[in-house]
Order: structure tokens, then C-alpha cells, then sequence
């Protein structure tokens, strides 16, 4: 088996949807690689005293359809490869979501959890002030991502307007999103990209009469996406039966108290010796019988190793990129149904996009407001993908929302190409 790269993946992701659609390939060949790469190196003193060099990433895509747009992520696997894989599905996000924003990504390579509270602050302050002026509030426009947080963010934001003169404060606010309430930050931010992987996962619900009710789910990754996730779903009368992240994997066949599960894992950092529950294996959690499986951790999660025994019916991303190409493959000829990262997870970019406009426009909406419209947009991108599929013959929903975001990014392209 060949080592799997992420950043490959995602460019057979775009050659699939050009194959499908009339898209030029002239116009793939430019989305196949991104604008810029950024590598930064800082210095960083420690609560000890000793000053450790720090390596930081900004990958910048994509920014025809509007400012770059992307997480910032805090972990020890951030490479060039993966943040360029990630910034490129950030472009696809925010055409399929027809929001303003091109795509990027970036991070520094480290564990947040060896360090302290002041050190990750220290860190990302000398990250913020080695990246210059490679964001900003109509140029880049970072977010919280793997192992970053609002506070994280609203600490870059703080820098950043640190470094800027005095003036047009409100828009200086606008260099990140998904900042604490306090420093800007929209209600409904923190349950955005679970309320519209849910979304998703009742638009397909309604059109497979696929009743949610007694249903039972198993998570992987129990951060912001999986718990919150778990958390609406059990409202809509799903059994949240396993649950797996850093620490381990934990099984109860009854049914997961979502809360009291949420309550431990703030408290010890992790699912692991939760009450009331067994320990199972990685293996064993991805074999379990189940109608949904959400991946919400990490990329290339799920392998050839792992899909011949998964049973769920129904796979809703959370996270980007947990099933490589192979373990699609398989899972699509067990007819099970998966819905894409670039749909399912897309309700973060599609509420930063409303941060980012209440920010500039010294406006403060309220949540019904943000969760209203990010309803409605995940409809339309949703439905646009089912039809594509359906006019095209499309045989995976992935292929089909990468050729919609390709169309319409195709079509301002070749208007600006000679």
C-alpha cells in the first residue's frame, strides 16, 4: 500500500469533479496547487526562562471569489502538505456555501496541552507578529481549528490590532473570526459547524425516509464538532452509543448521557474511564453496528483497514478528510452513503463569514438571526449538490459538491483569463 498523502487526495478530488463536469482543465491545473506559502520561524520564551524556535505555517489558496479564509491549527502532525490540503478544500467550502471568501490554512507545529495557558498565549502573539502583514481583515482571515480555541483567537486578533495604527478599530476586529462573545465574536459560532453537519444529516434523513428517532451514532473525536453534534442529536432522539478521541474509545450499548459525558471529558481531558462504559479499540469502535458514524478528529481515519467493517448507513464528516480515497471506494460499494467534509462540515466558514460581516459592519445579530440563515445557506448547498449529482450522473456526493464549487469558481475565472 502506498503512503497516503492528504494534499494528493484532495487534488483527485478536483481531478474527479473536472473529469465530471465541462470545467477546463486549465482552470483545475490553477486550483491544483495554491497562491502562496508561508513558513515562519519565532522565538518564543518559556515559563522557565529558555527560549524554544517555533515553526508556523500559512497556506493561501485560492482568493479569487474573495479574502483568503481558514484555521489556524495547534499540533504536533502540522505539516506543508496537510496545511496544503486543507487550504484548498477551504476554497471549495466557500464557493459550495456561495460565501465571499477564497480558501487558506495554516498552524504551528506543536502540542498545546505540554505547555501552559501563558505559553500558548506567548506562542501564538510571536506567531501573529512573525506572520505580518500575510493576514488582515480584507486579505487572510484566520479561525480556530484543531487545537485552537475563541481565546486563542481573540488573542491573535488583539496582536494583530496591536500592530495597526489606531483607526477603524471595529474592522481591525474582523482579522479573525470565531473570537469569544466579549472580543467580537457572533452567538452561534461555537455550534455552527455541528448544527449544519446535522443539518445535512437531516436533509438526507428526509430524502432516505430514514426516520431519526431510535437512531444510533457513534463519534469519533469528542472536541467542539463531536460533542456539540452528540448533543443535537440526542435532542432528535439518537442514541449516542460510542465515542472515541486521544484518550481512548469508550462503548456503553444503552446510550451515552451527552452531558454528563461532556462534564467528564472537561474535567479529566479526554472520553477515556468515563463512567458506566467499557473500553473498546479504534478497530472495534469503527466495527460497531450503528445508522450513523461521524468522523470529527483527524484526517485519514478511516482506511482500507478499517472500512470493509464498518456497518453504519449513514457517514457524516465532521472532520476534513477522515476517509481516504480507498476507504471510500469500499464503503461506496457497501452502499453506504457518506456525506462530504466540504458539505458537512461547512456550516464554521459559513457563520465566520456572518462574523466577519457583523464585525464590519459594527452590527450584532442575534442567534436566531445566525442559525436561521446558516440554515437556509445549507440547505441551498446541499440541494445544489443532489442535483448536480442526479443532471450529472455523479455516483459520490464528494465528487459532486467539488464540481459545484468548481463550476462557480470556473465561471469568474475564465471571465478574468485571457
Amino acid at each position: 500500500m502506498s503512503e497516503y498523502s492528504f494534499f494528493n487526495s484532495i487534488q483527485g478530488y478536483i481531478k474527479n469533479a473536472s473529469n465530471s463536469t465541462s470545467v477546463p482543465s486549465r482552470v483545475a491545473n490553477v486550483l491544483m496547487q495554491p497562491k502562496n506559502e508561508i513558513i515562519v520561524h519565532f522565538p518564543v520564551v518559556l515559563d522557565s526562562g529558555d527560549t524554544k524556535i517555533f515553526k508556523g505555517y500559512r497556506i493561501q489558496h485560492n482568493n479569487i471569489m474573495g479574502p483568503y479564509k481558514g484555521g489556524m491549527r495547534y499540533h504536533p502532525s502540522v505539516c506543508l502538505d496537510d496545511v496544503k490540503a486543507l487550504g484548498m478544500m477551504m476554497t471549495f467550502k466557500s464557493a459550495l456555501m456561495d460565501i465571499p471568501f477564497g480558501g487558506a490554512k495554516g498552524g504551528v507545529k506543536f502540542s498545546p496541552k505540554n505547555y501552559s495557558k501563558s505559553e500558548v498565549g506567548r506562542i501564538t502573539r510571536e506567531f501573529t507578529v512573525a506572520l505580518g502583514n500575510n493576514i488582515g481583515p480584507s486579505y487572510d482571515i484566520p479561525a480556530p481549528d484543531v487545537g485552537t480555541n475563541a481565546r486563542i483567537m481573540s488573542i491573535m486578533m488583539d496582536q494583530y490590532r496591536r500592530t495597526q495604527a489606531n483607526l477603524k478599530t471595529h474592522y481591525q476586529q474582523a482579522v479573525v473570526t470565531g473570537k469569544t462573545i466579549s472580543c467580537g465574536g457572533s452567538l452561534g459560532r461555537e455550534q455552527a459547524t455541528a448544527k449544519g453537519l446535522v443539518h445535512c444529516i437531516l436533509l438526507w434523513a428526509k430524502d432516505n425516509d430514514f426516520d431519526m428517532e431510535g437512531k444510533t451514532a457513534i463519534i469519533q473525536g469528542f472536541g467542539n464538532v463531536g460533542s456539540n453534534a452528540a448533543k443535537l442529536l440526542s435532542k432528535l432522539g439518537v442514541s449516542i452509543k460510542a465515542v472515541g478521541d486521544h484518550t481512548g474509545y469508550v462503548y456503553n450499548k444503552e446510550g451515552f448521557n451527552v452531558h454528563s459525558l461532556m462534564k467528564h471529558v472537561v474535567s479529566t481531558g479526554g472520553v477515556a474511564q468515563y463512567k458506566n462504559s467499557a473500553p473498546i479499540k479504534k478497530g472495534e469502535f469503527f466495527a460497531l453496528d450503528c445508522d450513523i458514524l461521524i468522523p470529527a478528529a483527524l484526517e485519514n481515519q478511516i482506511t482500507a483497514l478499517e472500512a470493509p467493517n464498518v456497518k453504519a448507513k449513514l457517514i457524516a464528516e465532521g472532520a476534513n478528510g477522515p476517509i481516504s480515497p480507498e476507504a471510500e471506494e469500499i464503503l461506496l460499494q457497501k452502499n453506504i452513503s457518506i456525506l462530504p467534509d466540504i458539505l458537512a462540515n461547512s456550516g464554521g466558514v459559513t457563520v465566520s463569514y456572518f462574523e466577519w460581516t457583523q464585525n464590519l459592519r459594527c452590527e450584532k445579530w442575534d442567534v436566531k438571526k445566525v442559525n436561521s440563515k446558516l440554515e437556509s445557506l445549507m440547505k441551498q448547498a446541499y440541494q445544489k449538490t443532489v442535483n448536480i449529482q442526479k443532471t450529472e450522473g455523479i455516483k459520490c456526493m464528494r465528487t459532486a459538491a467539488y464540481a459545484v464549487a468548481m463550476k462557480y469558481l470556473s465561471s469568474s475565472m475564465l471571465e478574468r483569463m485571457e
